[in-house]
């Protein structure tokens, strides 16, 4: 029988503390994907691209299995966030202008091949496999609805990644570790991770 690898237990890039601002340096990271714009609570966009990416990783997850004789939990879902006005994240949080990219972690041992594959067997036509390099991030937990993110935000953008001599140099960054269909919102547990570069001197 062989071994479920769980990467919310193994991989470092998917730990964080509430309260604590951790700085660490992400590896490039293979992804399922799909593009979308709009408030996610009412967007039907957002649902539809939740509903695309499950029946990929599921069968994904089963070829490797069954193919490769490697099982995996299938990772938590992650999102990119931006909007040509940043301060529609911190301070009057417009989800309307919000743009996002819904993702799921593909295991390095799959390849491109046995990625079509699932594509192709759920007809999710609106899904692709993408690497996305982010490089020197700094991330936290944040426990609490998606609401109540905003002052943590705030702090992370206008005090920590400055105090430190970074400025940010990528997409926010989003990773659930609660399913938000299922879990409470004030017991909901997310990564909120920020790419940066150091400021030229």
């Amino acid at each position: 029988m062989t071994s479920k690898t769980d990467f919310k237990k193994d991989l470092d890039t998917y730990r964080a503390r509430r309260g604590e601002f951790r700085i660490l340096d992400v590896p490039d990271t293979r992804y399922l994907m799909v593009d979308g714009h709009g408030d996610p609570n009412t967007s039907p966009l957002f649902t539809r691209a939740v509903e695309a990416l499950y029946p990929v990783a599921y069968k994904m997850k089963f070829a490797s299995k069954i193919d490769l004789e490697r099982d995996y939990v299938v990772p938590p879902l992650e999102g990119l966030w931006w909007a040509d006005d940043m301060e529609s994240f911190t301070g009057a949080r417009n989800k309307s202008r919000w743009d996002w990219t819904l993702m799921l972690m593909v295991p390095e041992w799959i390849g491109e091949d046995m990625c079509a594959a699932a594509v192709e067997r759920a007809g999710a036509k609106n899904v692709r496999l993408e690497t996305l390099s982010e490089g020197r991030c700094v991330q936290t937990l944040h426990v609490g609805s998606f609401d109540d993110e905003a002052g943590v935000l705030a702090r992370l953008h206008d005090e920590l990644i400055p105090g430190q001599g970074l400025r940010m140099a990528g997409k926010h960054h989003e990773i659930y570790l609660s399913d938000f269909r299922r879990v409470a919102p004030e017991k909901q547990r997310t990564i909120l991770r920020q790419p940066v570069r150091a400021v030229a001197r």
